[in-house]
């Protein structure tokens, strides 16, 4: 990601800049990113906006290269990356358009407890989630998943867990796609992936994987509010992680294989972490047999990381979860490919889109959303850093014109983990989240300093863009009270 990005970035719109077609012979189609005139800047300042043209050189990509405003360098495809490919025109799938952490994503969660009840107990709270929740880097969980048990959970999702009694249907039905990708093949999946997923499941992880206490403190829309359950004052959780140490080797599996397929189907890259198969070949159907077993297990996980904080909440508050409604709002993925239907050049088509730190912003009346949220659109979730805030949004009929139905995934990434750790010397990143009323528990002071809140854009900004593009729609802001990390 050495150095700034020099290429043309010709403004659309307030929200909106293109990379023509006509920057690389290569390019098959245009590359756009939305970002506003406060975020451009900073996008230019390294190399991802050419990781955005490098992706509209994939064969069978459809419309643009897309990027989100968080966008920011990363493996292949930018962080913030979205891309859409038929497999009619020999599409391809890209591992690096999912990225290494397969299905990482959000889990909101509400309850009954408002910010007066909390308050007087938060620390001890906070203090339990951190004993109950494994985190950190190589932490195991309480759950234990031998090789069969571990393969219906690749198959089934949370659905295996409901039998176990570790889920809820309601839990289930506000799940993007249940929860479960249809077709996972965990003969895919390689025997150090399960050895690695065998007692990961449950466990937080780290880098910038957490679980927060948050508290409502804006309502920007009433209305739709009031249909996700939400209210100013009112206390939810959310969880950020995804497949953990399975879906990272099945990532770096999937690319070794890769390795010389472009050249075997007469695919030429402009860069190699692209590596690449045409979506019907052996090798594409490999890949995507155990993508989707990962990305079922990266369900899985977030559904047992809030059965143990619904449990940790149960002991400080002694009630029952269920007395407290600790419901779910919404699971949204962020890294994960899906074959959707979507309308290109007027056409309806079958198109695999790649979302790579982009979250799925399905509109109202969409068949794919949940029956409960069917005339409102589908909740977006949107977490910022441990410091400012997260958000709330939902789906907005401009992204299935504009985007194949994809929005951001947070506030992006500003700083390197290098760079926020010199600029955390000296410092104590617990103390200073403390003086904004922010209790921060983590296995080590070095994950907190890598995640300080100014290592991110603020996610208030980026919001904004996909807001203002009709991507997706504001719906309540959450600020931090209590943050555990890895």
């Amino acid at each position: 990601m050495s150095g700034p990005y020099t290429g043309p970035l010709e403004k659309i719109n307030d929200n909106c800049w293109r990379i023509p077609k006509s920057y690389r012979p290569d390019m098959r189609v245009d590359g756009l990113i939305y970002a506003n005139d406060a975020l451009i800047d900073l996008i230019r300042g390294d190399q991802a906006p050419e990781q955005v043209a490098n992706v509209a050189c994939l064969p069978g990509i459809q419309s643009a290269s897309l990027a989100m405003p968080d966008i920011h360098w990363g493996y292949g495809f930018c962080i913030g990356g979205v891309c859409a490919t038929d497999p009619e025109e020999g599409g391809v799938i890209s591992p690096g358009g999912v990225g290494y952490d397969i299905n990482c994503g959000v889990r909101l969660v509400r309850s009954n407890l408002m910010l007066e009840d909390v308050e007087p107990r938060l620390e001890k709270l906070v203090n339990e989630l951190f004993k109950r929740v494994p985190c950190g880097v190589g932490q195991d969980g309480k759950y234990s998943f031998e090789p069969r048990r571990l393969r219906r959970l690749m198959e089934d999702g949370p659905r295996f867990l409901e039998k176990q009694g570790l889920a809820t249907d309601s839990d289930i039905e506000h799940t993007e796609a249940k929860g479960r990708l249809d077709d996972a093949d965990p003969d895919r999946v390689s025997d150090r992936a399960c050895q690695r997923g065998q007692k990961q499941c449950g466990t937080l992880g780290a880098g910038n994987h957490f679980l927060e206490v948050q508290v409502v403190d804006e309502v920007v829309d009433e209305r739709v509010a009031h249909a996700l359950g939400l209210e100013l004052g009112q206390v939810c959780v959310m969880i950020h992680s995804g497949s953990r140490g399975l879906g990272y080797q099945v990532c770096d599996d999937s690319l070794k294989m890769l390795r010389g397929v472009p050249k075997k189907y007469g695919i030429t890259l402009p860069d190699r972490q692209l590596a690449c198969a045409p979506i019907d070949s052996p090798e594409g159907q490999t890949y995507l047999g155990a993508m989707r077993a990962a990305a079922n297990y990266a369900w899985c996980n977030r559904q047992l990381l809030m059965w143990q904080a619904r449990e940790a909440f149960a002991h400080v508050f002694a009630k029952t979860w269920e007395s407290l409604a600790m419901t779910q709002v919404y699971d949204v993925a962020h890294n994960i490919a899906k074959f959707e239907e979507h309308t290109v050049g007027g056409k309806k088509k079958r198109v695999w889109v790649h979302r790579k730190g982009a979250t799925r912003a399905f509109p109202p009346g969409h068949p794919e959303v949940s029956r409960l949220y069917r005339d409102v659109g589908q909740p977006v979730i949107i977490p910022g850093d441990m410091g400012r805030a997260s958000w709330v949004l939902v789906g907005a009929a401009g992204s299935m014109e504009q985007t194949f139905g994809s929005a951001c995934h947070g506030a992006g990434r500003l700083m390197s983990r290098t760079a926020a750790m010199k600029s955390a010397r000296g410092r104590r990143i617990d103390r200073e989240l403390a003086d904004r009323g922010v209790v921060a528990r983590s296995r080590s002071l070095r994950g907190l300093a890598e995640e300080q809140p100014s290592a991110y854009k603020d996610v208030n900004l980026v919001v904004d863009v996909v807001h203002n593009a009709n991507l997706a729609r504001k719906v309540a802001r959450m600020r931090p009270i209590g943050v555990i990390k890895g």
